[in-house]
């Protein structure tokens, strides 16, 4: 949009040093200052920034901690455009090629992908998990990936997404309740476990997956 640039201008006194959007999927991230711009709204990091429907976020909160002169993990690099995260690739890109080299079906990931995140880059969950696919951080470490780097994210999600299905012999529910809430809890109860938000979370993308590609692994 046009308009953007002079509405830095104009705004760029008055930014936030550092907030916290929190979304309307739950997810709060952190950025530098927002700008909004009718029903779009744009969040900073460095740079860079992520553009979204203004009506995603619920709130701004003001984060009142002092930076600190270095960190130990770099920051997420931010799109250039709406879920665009680098310069030739777009989240769903980022879904297809993973979903190509694991030998996944494409609709299956990008339905992970927005049940996850809602395909942001910056997405951190409230349990902690980050970026496309909410990695946390130990599963990232396992993984071998920077889950702040959104290729390798995608990478290690659609690696781990494909493993968790190896393990189940093919079985889609158990494997997205695995990935949801853990293997562990998936073997205890000899499938989907009994919580709401992974009952909830496995019908929500199976019947997306299915709508969109008929559903066949």
């Amino acid at each position: 949009m046009r308009t953007f640039g002079l509405l830095l201008i104009l705004t760029a006194g008055s930014a936030y040093a550092g907030e916290y959007a929190v979304l309307a999927s739950g997810s709060r991230l952190h950025v530098d200052r927002h700008e909004t711009d009718g029903a779009k709204v744009r969040l900073y990091q460095d740079t860079s920034f992520v553009e979204m429907d203004a009506a995603a976020v619920l709130e701004y909160e003001k984060d009142g901690r002092v930076a600190a002169p270095s960190v130990a993990i770099p920051a997420a690099p931010a799109p250039a455009a709406e879920v665009v995260v680098s310069p030739a690739l777009s989240a769903g890109e980022l879904a297809d090629r993973a979903a190509d080299k694991y030998g996944l079906p494409r609709h299956l990931v990008r339905s992970v992908m927005a049940a996850e995140s809602g395909f942001q880059p910056l997405a951190v969950s409230p349990k902690g998990a980050i970026g496309l696919m909410q990695l946390m951080p130990g599963t990232a470490a396992d993984l071998g990936a920077d889950p702040y780097d959104p290729a390798q994210n995608v990478d290690a999600g659609t690696r781990y997404l494909r493993d968790l299905l190896t393990k189940y012999d093919g079985g889609l529910r158990h494997a997205l309740a695995a990935y949801n809430a853990g293997p562990a809890a998936v073997d205890r109860y000899n499938g989907v476990p009994p919580y709401r938000e992974t009952v909830n979370y496995v019908v929500r993308i199976e019947n997306a997956f299915k709508k969109a590609s008929g559903g066949t692994l």
